[in-house]
């Protein structure tokens, strides 16, 4: 199990502002005999009025290496690996990628990556 990045207490809690029950912290997905994934935070929110429960995995990335885009390719390749999980293991969970707001207005939003956020 990796350790848990700077931001991930703060989007638990904001999660559990919001009323997200946090159900795994974190989630263990086994994907094979030999093979398993740490998703950083699963959470249940019931929507009374309609009726359901709303299930996500969040993933928590800080961006605060070197590199933002050596942090992004490997924010989406763990993004892909862990989707991919879910919809074999948890196909009813919704996955998340949860970033620091600076981290999706200075880079995410810049012109070259929306099209491959779109794609992933």
């Amino acid at each position: 199990m990796s350790a848990k990045d700077i931001v991930h207490k703060i989007v638990r809690e904001a999660l559990e502002k919001d009323e997200w029950i946090i159900t795994h912290d974190p989630l263990f997905l086994r994907v094979s005999e030999n093979i398993g994934m740490f998703l950083d935070l699963a959470a249940n929110k019931v929507i009374i009025a309609d009726k359901e429960t709303f299930k996500i995995a969040v993933e928590v990335k800080s961006f605060v290496g070197l590199s933002a885009v050596i942090d992004f390719h490997l924010a989406i390749g763990q993004f892909l690996n862990y989707r991919l999980a879910l919809e074999e293991l948890e196909p009813d969970r919704i996955l998340y990628l949860a970033i620091p707001n600076d981290i999706y207005q200075n880079f995410f939003q810049d012109i070259a990556f929306p099209e491959l956020i779109r794609y992933t």
